[in-house]
C-alpha cells in the first residue's frame, strides 16, 4: 500500500437484515483516500453514502470486505483498540452537530483531547488555535444552544480537527444549513485542508458542496459508478 494512503476499502459489502427482509446497501466498493485529499462521495438518498462513511470510520462493520486505516485492518482490532483508533486518528462531523449541551464550546473541542490524556494547558492552546482559525474563538465560553446552526457546525469541525486526525469524515455536514452558511463552512474546511493538510472525506448530496471538493465520487445503488478530479 502506498505510504500516502490513509484509508483503503476493499470489496465492501453491507447487507442490512430486518426480519425476513434483506437490503443490500453496498455492493463491493473499492476505494483509496490519500493524505491531504478533499473528497466527496455523492449520490441520491439510499445510494449507500452514509453506510460507506460509517464503515470507513469503524462505526459499523461490513458484511464482507475490509477497511484499512493507515494500514491497520479494522476487523482485526478488538473493540477497545478500535475505539482508541477512532479517538486518536479519525475526526467526525455529523449533520446534527452532536455537541454536548452541558459543556462550553471550548470544553466540547477539548473533550476528545482530554480523553487522550493531553495536558490541560496544551489542549486549551490547541483548541483556541483552531477556534481562531474558524473565526469562533469569541464563543469559547458559550454553551452550544447560544450559537446559530452554522456556528455550532463550526464548533463540530473544530472538535474534529483539533487532534490532528489522519482523516475527517463528514456525513452531510451542510444538510441543516442555508446556502450562505453551507458555502462558508465548506470554504473553511477547504482552508483547513490547504493550511493544515487535513484530509477530508464527505458524504453528501448537496450540490453547493460538490463544486468545492477536489475529488468527486458518485455512488449509485451501492456502487461507485464514476470519479472525477476537479480544481
Amino acid at each position: 500500500m502506498s505510504s500516502d494512503v490513509v484509508i483503503r476499502a476493499e470489496g465492501l459489502v453491507k447487507i442490512y437484515r430486518t426480519d425476513a427482509v434483506e437490503t443490500l446497501a453496498l455492493r463491493g466498493v473499492d476505494l483509496s483516500i490519500h493524505k491531504g485529499e478533499f473528497t466527496a462521495v455523492a449520490g441520491p438518498s439510499g445510494s449507500g453514502k452514509s453506510t460507506l462513511l460509517h464503515l470507513l470510520g469503524g462505526l459499523d462493520r461490513p458484511t464482507s470486505g475490509e477497511v484499512f486505516l493507515e494500514g491497520k485492518a479494522l476487523s482485526k482490532l478488538h473493540p477497545e483498540e478500535l475505539a482508541r483508533l477512532r479517538l486518536e486518528r479519525i475526526g467526525f462531523v455529523f449533520q446534527a452537530h452532536n455537541l454536548i449541551p452541558v459543556l462550553t464550546v471550548l470544553e466540547n473541542v477539548t473533550f476528545a483531547l482530554e480523553l487522550r490524556g493531553v495536558p490541560a494547558r496544551e489542549r486549551e492552546r490547541r483548541a483556541r488555535e483552531v477556534l481562531a482559525e474558524l473565526g469562533i474563538e469569541k464563543y469559547a465560553q458559550q454553551f452550544p444552544h447560544r450559537l446559530s446552526g452554522g456556528e455550532q457546525q463550526r464548533v463540530a469541525v473544530a472538535r474534529a480537527v483539533v487532534g490532528d486526525p489522519a482523516v475527517v469524515l463528514a456525513d452531510e455536514p451542510t444538510a441543516s444549513l442555508d446556502g450562505e452558511n453551507s458555502r462558508a463552512l465548506i470554504d473553511l474546511m477547504r482552508r483547513l485542508n490547504e493550511t493544515r493538510g487535513t484530509t477530508f472525506f464527505f458524504a453528501t448530496h448537496d450540490a453547493r458542496l460538490l463544486d468545492r471538493v477536489k475529488r468527486l465520487l458518485i455512488l449509485e445503488d451501492g456502487r461507485i459508478v464514476s470519479e472525477r478530479v476537479q480544481a
